[in-house]
């Protein structure tokens, strides 16, 4: 992904300061090869002189024991065998010196092939790496300027509705205006609150301390709840909304929180699903706790980004601004904290359909980042 203008002088630094480390360590590796080949020829230096020395101490005493038992110097008669001994021993030490240089020198081949190919796979990693960075910057950067637009825009309608307000006061209009504004200037604040209440979901879960407060309840009640909520903004659109739930599902979870997970999956499904579409709620029984599945008749979703849709700031196109991409993510947490799982399938052109179950005897987890 291309970086803006003002990563550059950033970006070149750290490759010059990537450049100079190499250099470093290619010359401390270099200065480390030539300290141990030159340990090395010190120690078979050493042990040859100390060869050499137990050889020459060996041959003196073999001489003296001649000399005591013949009565003569045994030097001339030694002399010529000694040569062809130490003809031979020069030969070996000789061949020796070789397989050490071919050896040291095969070492030093290897080492040439291999440091190649370590760095191009340390390339790899931090061009990825740096990819990812890049993204994680440019997602940043979208996300403050989706949040920034969308605060300023609810915040100019408050100021807008408070001004016709005044207005409407100023001019003695009764209570229709002013109800109409009232509730638009509710409508903006419950929007306001909810991307704050997204921005600080994410504070806590990235310091681990998204806790839940499960206890008993029955989730079909909680399935009912989150419908009845949505069935005005369903209807405006033209959208049928309906729910399919087993009687008594109950089981231990957080009622707020898992509400919060259905808001984001139903708003979800009203927001692509286009007018003339269903939307259905299946709630049932598992062996060992509750599974709900929210289908509907959108779009629908490619199977390579099925597995994104979860991720932080994921949205279904780069220009999408229909939300932050911040509720499906916080979905998956909040249900991963009931010790329960969530996942997407779909089908482009005929819909998607999302699942979520979780366990009928919750487990006690502080959602974090899986």
């Amino acid at each position: 992904m291309p970086t803006s203008d003002s990563d550059a002088p950033e970006r070149e630094q750290t490759d010059e300061s990537l450049r100079l480390e190499r250099e470093k360590s290619d010359r401390a590796l270099a200065a480390k090869l030539d300290a141990v080949e030159a340990d090395a020829d010190l120690v078979v230096r050493r042990a040859r002189e100390t060869a050499d020395a137990v050889l020459f101490e060996a041959r003196a005493k073999a001489d003296d024991k001649l000399a005591d038992e013949s009565g003569f110097s045994p030097h001339d008669t030694v002399t010529e065998e000694r040569e062809i001994e130490d003809g031979a021993l020069r030969h070996e030490r000789a061949a020796a010196d070789e397989s050490l240089r071919r050896e040291r020198l095969e070492k030093a081949r290897a080492l040439t092939r291999l440091l190649p190919t370590e760095r191009d796979k340390t390339d790899r990693f931090l061009l990825i790496e740096r990819d990812r960075s890049d993204d994680a910057l440019a997602n940043r950067d979208d996300f403050l300027g989706i949040v920034s637009h969308d605060l300023r825009d609810l915040l100019g309608g408050v100021v807008m509705s408070a001004e016709l307000l005044a207005q409407s006061a100023g001019r003695g209009e009764g209570a229709p205006a002013t109800v109409v504004e009232t509730e638009r200037i509710q409508r903006y604040a419950a929007r306001m609150n909810r991307l704050i209440g997204d921005l600080l979901d994410i504070a806590s879960i990235d310091a681990g301390k998204l806790a839940m407060t499960a206890v008993p309840g029955d989730a079909a009640s909680l399935v009912t709840e989150a419908a009845e909520t949505f069935q005005a903004s369903a209807a405006a659109k033209g959208v049928v909304l309906s729910t399919d739930v087993d009687p008594a599902l109950y089981a231990e979870f957080d009622h707020d929180r898992m509400l919060q997970v259905l808001s984001n999956l139903i708003s979800n499904a009203i927001k692509f699903t286009a007018g003339g579409g269903h939307i259905s709620i299946r709630g049932q029984h598992e062996a060992d706790g509750v599974r709900i599945a929210i289908s509907d008749t959108g779009p629908g979703i490619a199977d390579e980004m099925l597995e994104s849709v979860f991720e932080r700031f994921w949205r279904v196109g780069k220009y999408d601004r229909r939300g932050l991409g911040l509720g499906l993510y916080i979905s998956k947490c909040i249900v991963e904290a009931h010790g329960g799982s969530i996942w997407a399938e779909s089908t482009l052109g005929e819909g998607s359909r999302f699942f979520l179950t979780f366990p009928v005897k919750a487990v006690p987890v502080t959602a974090a980042p899986s």
